[in-house]
């Protein structure tokens, strides 16, 4: 067994796959959390917005052993069900193949699963209640304040890795070093934030609404969405603007609150029981972009996941992305080996960055498109079009589904070709009202 020891800050779904999988490599691996074990607690109740876990992500669950462990904690969602005001709600297949789906997952019940198999190595050391202040990249050490022993702990390792979030340490680190690495950053916040509520299970424990769906009421400058939990209960999060009209600014009382979802949502509130209670109990949170480059610095230290690239969560890719992360190191490791970290590193960055880039952009268009597109009748028959597509041809792929269920392609890859293929399927399908359509003349002319 490898005995170097490994850093790993942050041991949430990125940074516990890692520690699995380097783990299994046979390295010694010190994995450190500033959060509590929420395994015994319920750090993230009220402002998580469920996961869609996808091919990406399941790939790099199967390379290590864990998709049997993560499975039984999926539902499977065909589509999206749109409820648009006043209208009966309809099904919009996520693809036109058979068997193509994404999962809701709950992100507390899938980092517990992943931090039970990562106690199961003896060669994992688990640290939680370890609060990163600062990392000395140069030399692989990093710096923690033990908040349970109100002390001050120093870890010295090979390389530290950054999978600590959005708001990463090492990151920060690593800025405090711009001439040196001539750190590039950047953060882009949408205006709007989320709240979290509940759709409870009925008294049976049945699902108030179809179960295998991802639930949207598109309202144009604000919309809701719902997923499925494995309790026969829906995790709900409403997406507001911060300020002006019907915002979360001015929503500030009980019945301004209730009066905009009578008026707005009326369907939806009549599953919340207890809406007013939970809309203002429930904290407000922010979304926002992260890019930064370089990922590495000296050899000794690497970011990944959201410590690299945060993403706005609307292409149901922030951990899919984060998990391909690992595979992509994974899969250099086995080619380039492990003398040279900083060969490597640099290696890993080069390959990933132009690919999360990519999907942050289309994650941030996918906002867009939820919360103003999938009501409207031009952008329904596109849907409906791309969907009789991939069922005719096999081989066609819509840029959802490119990005979503070909984790062959990369995303840069999945950006370029579906924006060509939607923006002449929207012009094809805005010049004409017609629903039904020559398949093959169709095909002919979309540059695939």
């Amino acid at each position: 067994m490898n005995t170097s020891p490994i850093i790993i800050i942050g041991a949430g779904l990125c940074g516990s796959l890692l520690a699995i999988r380097m783990a299994q490599r046979g390295y010694r691996v010190v994995l450190c959390e500033k959060r509590p074990d929420p395994r015994r607690t319920n750090a993230v109740a009220g402002r998580s917005i469920n996961l869609a876990l996808s091919n990406r992500g399941l790939r790099a669950l199967q390379a290590a052993g864990l998709a049997d462990i993560v499975r039984p904690l999926c539902i499977p969602m065909t589509g999206r069900m749109v409820h648009s005001l006043g209208q009966e709600p309809v099904l919009a297949p996520y693809s036109g193949r058979s068997g193509e789906y994404i999962n809701s997952i709950s992100r507390g019940g899938l980092n517990a699963a992943l931090l039970d198999r990562a106690a199961t190595f003896p060669n994992i050391d688990m640290h939680f209640e370890y609060d990163c202040t600062t990392v000395d990249v140069e030399r692989a050490t990093a710096t923690f304040f033990d908040t349970t022993r109100q002390q001050q702990v120093i870890l010295r390792g090979d390389v530290v890795f950054g999978t600590d979030g959005s708001g990463s340490a090492l990151r920060r680190s690593m800025m405090a070093r711009t001439g040196d690495l001539l750190f590039n950053y950047a953060q882009d916040f949408l205006r709007h934030g989320y709240k979290e509520l509940s759709i409870p299970a009925s008294a049976s424990g049945s699902f108030a609404i179809e179960k295998n769906a991802l639930h949207i009421w598109p309202r144009g400058t604000y919309m809701v969405i719902a997923l499925p939990n494995l309790d026969g209960s829906f995790t709900v999060t409403v997406f507001l603007p911060f300020q002006g009209e019907n915002s979360f600014q001015a929503l500030d009382t009980p019945e301004k609150a209730k009066k905009f979802f009578e008026a707005q949502f009326p369907d939806l509130l009549a599953l919340i029981p207890d809406f007013t209670a939970a809309y203002f109990s429930n904290p407000t949170g922010n979304l926002g972009t992260v890019k930064c480059y370089p990922w590495q610095a000296f050899g000794k230290t690497l970011l990944l996941g959201d410590a690299a690239h945060a993403i706005v969560p609307f292409y149901g890719q922030g951990m899919n992305a984060s998990f391909e992360d690992v595979t992509v190191l994974d899969d250099l490791i086995t080619t380039l080996g492990d003398s040279d970290w900083s060969a490597l590193f640099s290696a890993f960055q080069d390959a990933r960055k132009p690919d999360t880039d990519a999907i942050a952009d289309l994650a941030t268009d996918n906002f867009y498109e939820m919360r103003d597109q999938v009501a409207n009748p031009v952008f329904q028959r596109k849907r409906r079009l791309e969907t009789q597509l991939e069922q005719r041809f096999p081989h066609y792929f819509s840029k959802y589904s490119l990005v979503t269920f070909r984790d062959d392609v990369p995303y840069r890859q999945a950006m370029a070709q579906g924006r060509r293929q939607d923006e002449w399927l929207m012009q094809f399908c805005a010049a004409s009202e017609q629903t039904e359509w020559d398949l093959d003349a169709v095909f002919g002319q979309l540059d695939v």
